[in-house]
């Protein structure tokens, strides 16, 4: 407990410290013109030594926010005229200026002027990193669970339909081993309420899939990656609401809005819901529940398996101010019903089970660049969630596929008989600080706290001792990295991390010898570990770029998987934290032949070699999932992804990943004798699988500037071992899976302000396996109505 004081107060000094003293700042304010006098929007104004830049506005106009006693060097390019520079120098009053560019004497044919957006940019950094462009899946459906689908190296891995318990697969780390952020602050048991397949694809900008080596400025225990997703950011006043509605009585509504003063005071909002019945047809063997008798393979609907869940994120703050780039405070709140169908396998089935939750977060953000002096930047970010989780089963019966129950007079449940009402009270503090030393050298520090106090009582045993034992973690990463980068061409980044956990729980014991008996003694563990990493990348010519990253990290046991989720998942605090030796080389090949046409191909070879590798398995009795280490795990695979595009009509692309998970532990726990699943693949994990897609657009439909987008998706998963292959026989392989998805998109209204997309996933109906062989759902159908305003 000293130890989370002492950090979270040396965080708040540095928050209001560089509030207090800051240094002072200026505006820049100015018009850019042709030598005619005629203002030019969209000139691209860039200072490269503390990474400011804008764009003109329609009018020419443009702002940027500076220090005062300092000296900028400003770029001005735009298309067809002259490139600028102008040098400022800013002292106590804020300068305006008024910019001529000149017209270029080079004929335009002779040469191509390219730039780069902040995706190519994140992507040609020296970690193994894919972005997806959340923006140009707005019109979709899909939540951003879904989204990183399509993404070479992942397979998000769902127990049913819309709300079910999810996990992401990347590189063959899977679920807790791969770390989820939002904005930089890690994703850690925010609660049913508040779950990556909930989220609507429209809360986020961008999303950054890193692959193994994970940058210090994520302050993260992660084994495989980690997936940071960038939300809206605007210096606008913006509204985007939309509504859809699909099979098995679905809905989706998603607003997003923000308005931005001249001043800076800022109100950001976003709400969404999401309600299914999710009350698709699966195939699974069956019992008479009353005689007995058996029918196979029965064609069945799930019937207690609604969902659905309301959120409500805003925020209040200010933009560009002297003492803050951005400083919001801000509050999530939300609730969740969640029935539950099945346990671990389809074999259990339950009919009255269900769950509620809620999700009551603080939040704070704080960013501000040039923070005391020039290329100093720093980020702070803070939450609590207090929301509840609670877990219902007072119904004594059960239950078959047929929807037929056996009743029981006696007080008991389906499965535990339980009104289980908890907190998790979990707290995430990180602090990130950049410094720029010059264009060669710069420097990373970043600490992020998390803290994790399960408490809770159950009305039904009020005096039960259980409930009333200790539940307790506490998690710091400590990063440290320096950047060396001699040009544009190469870039090397190294950095070491050092993780620390402490966790304070009750192990039960029999006292006395007798059946029955129960007795608890308080147990404290800690962890200490550290680890390092290097990451470099180089540029052949323009077309080709290599990478190279290595590092040794860990990942510290999750609560869930240390207590259990209360659902499907059982707890084991015997757990040991597990390490990886992460190695990735990767090339990107870009090849333009003329301004609409270019294909893109990325490339990745990786090797794992992890320790005491937690993974899946099913309990003793196989109706839940338990985690368990497992001495010794290799991964050898490759990824590849392609793309091609003809101006901004067309695109195509695919990509395919192999891993080759083996177990590579020769003898188990005390014994002498080979393991008879040594090198057997890691069982319940594709090894094969990608994705292909492709989208058409076919402008002035109807009408001038009106469009319609036809796009197509391909999922593909190879077939795979439900259980260790040497132990198991072919009837136990999930078979290959193949789904296709078709959707199309009209964009029409005055500026393009609404949106309607139809889209059907699984077109062909085939059957999708998840999770021990949990079925997803068939063909279905969803239409969207959107509506987007500046």
């Amino acid at each position: 407990m000293q130890y989370k004081k002492i950090l979270l107060t040396g965080w708040l000094f540095a928050i209001f410290y560089s509030i207090a003293f800051s240094q002072g700042t200026a505006t820049i304010t100015g018009i850019v013109i042709d030598s005619s006098g005629h203002p030019l929007p969209g000139v691209l104004i860039k200072e490269s030594t503390i990474s400011k830049g804008t764009v003109t506005n329609a009018a020419g106009e443009f702002v940027i926010s500076g220090q005062t006693n300092y000296t900028y060097t400003f770029t001005f390019s735009f298309l067809g005229f002259e490139p600028h520079e102008e040098t400022v120098r800013v002292g106590d009053s804020n300068p305006q200026l008024r910019i001529v560019l000149r017209e270029s004497q080079q004929d335009l044919a002779e040469f191509t002027v390219t730039g780069k957006s902040i995706i190519q940019e994140i992507e040609e950094k020296a970690f193994n990193v894919d972005v997806i462009d959340a923006k140009k899946l707005y019109n979709t459906n899909l939540d951003l669970g879904h989204a990183l689908d399509r993404v070479s190296g992942i397979r998000v891995r769902e127990s049913g339909g819309v709300g079910s318990n999810m996990n992401l697969s990347l590189n063959g780390f899977t679920g807790r081993q791969v770390k989820i952020f939002i904005d930089g602050i890690p994703m850690e048991n925010f609660g049913s309420s508040f779950q990556l397949n909930n989220i609507p694809i429209n809360l986020a900008e961008r999303i950054e899939v890193y692959k193994g080596v994970v940058p210090v400025s994520l302050g993260a225990d992660a084994l495989g990656g980690a997936i940071n997703i960038i939300t809206r950011k605007s210096g606008k006043s913006f509204l985007d609401a939309s509504y859809s509605y699909g099979s098995f009585n679905t809905h989706r509504t998603a607003v997003n809005a923000a308005y931005v003063a001249p001043s800076g005071f800022t109100l950001e909002m976003n709400a969404f819901q999401n309600f299914s019945d999710n009350d698709y047809k699966v195939k699974v063997d069956v019992a008479d529940i009353n005689t007995g008798q058996y029918y196979p393979q029965q064609t069945v609907r799930r019937f207690n398996d609604q969902y659905h869940n309301e959120t409500l994120i805003t925020q209040i703050g200010v933009q560009n101010k002297p003492y803050a780039d951005r400083l919001l405070f801000g509050i999530t709140l939300g609730k969740m019903y969640k029935e539950i169908q099945t346990g671990a396998r389809l074999v259990s089935v339950f009919g009255d089970w269900h769950r509620k939750g809620d999700i009551i977060m603080p939040t704070l953000k704080y960013r501000k660049e040039n923070l005391f002096t020039k290329g100093l930047n720093v980020t702070f970010n803070a939450n609590y969630n207090l929301g509840t989780e609670q877990n219902i089963d007072t119904v004594h019966r059960r239950y078959n596929w047929f929807q037929q129950y056996r009743e029981y007079d006696t007080p008991g449940g389906e499965r535990s008989y339980s009104m289980y009402k908890y907190k998790n009270n979990n707290a995430v503090g990180s602090f990130a600080a950049d410094y720029i030393i010059n264009e060669v050298h710069s420097l990373s520090l970043s600490n992020t706290l998390n803290t994790f106090n399960r408490q809770g009582s159950d009305p039904l045993f009020p005096d039960q001792d259980r409930y009333q034992q200790p539940r307790e973690t506490v998690k710091n990463v400590l990063g440290l990295g320096y950047r060396y980068q001699p040009n544009t061409d190469m870039s090397i980044s190294v950095f070491g991390k050092q993780y620390h956990q402490s966790n304070y729980f009750a192990k039960a014991y029999n006292p006395t010898g007798n059946y029955g008996d129960v007795a608890y003694t308080n147990t404290r563990e800690n962890f200490n570990y550290a680890g390092y990493g290097l990451a470099a990348t180089y540029f052949i010519n323009p077309n080709v770029q290599l990478k190279a990253s290595a590092e040794k990290t860990y990942r510290l046991p999750d609560p869930q998987e240390l207590f259990g989720d209360m659902v499907n998942l059982e707890g084991n605090i015997s757990l040991r934290p597990e390490s990886s030796y992460n190695y990735n080389l990767g090339v990107f090949y870009n090849k333009v032949w003329t301004p609409e046409q270019r294909l893109e191909v990325d490339a990745n070879l990786l090797f794992r070699d992890a320790k005491d590798f937690i993974r899946a398995r099913l309990n003793t009795n196989q109706s839940m999932q338990v985690m368990d280490n497992l001495f010794n795990v290799t991964n050898a695979g490759f990824e590849v992804d392609m793309r091609y595009f003809h101006s901004s009509n067309f695109t195509v692309g695919a990509n395919l990943t192999y891993q080759n998970l083996r177990n590579n532990t020769r003898f188990d726990e005390g014994q002498t004798v080979e393991s008879v699943v040594y090198r057997d693949r890691i069982p319940n994990m594709p090894y094969l699988f990608g994705n292909a897609n492709a989208s058409y657009t076919i402008k002035d439909v109807l009408s001038k500037d009106n469009h319609i987008v036809i796009g197509y998706n391909l999922l593909y998963v190879h077939g795979f071992y439900l259980y260790w292959p040497s132990l198991g026989s072919d009837k136990l392989d999930v078979p290959k899976q193949v789904s296709h998805d078709l959707n199309a998109t009209y964009t029409f209204g005055k500026n393009n302000r609404f949106q309607f997309t139809a889209e059907c996933r699984n077109l062909l109906d085939s059957q999708l396996y998840d999770n021990f062989s949990l079925q997803k759902p068939g063909r279905n159908f969803s239409g969207k109505i959107r509506y987007f305003i500046y």
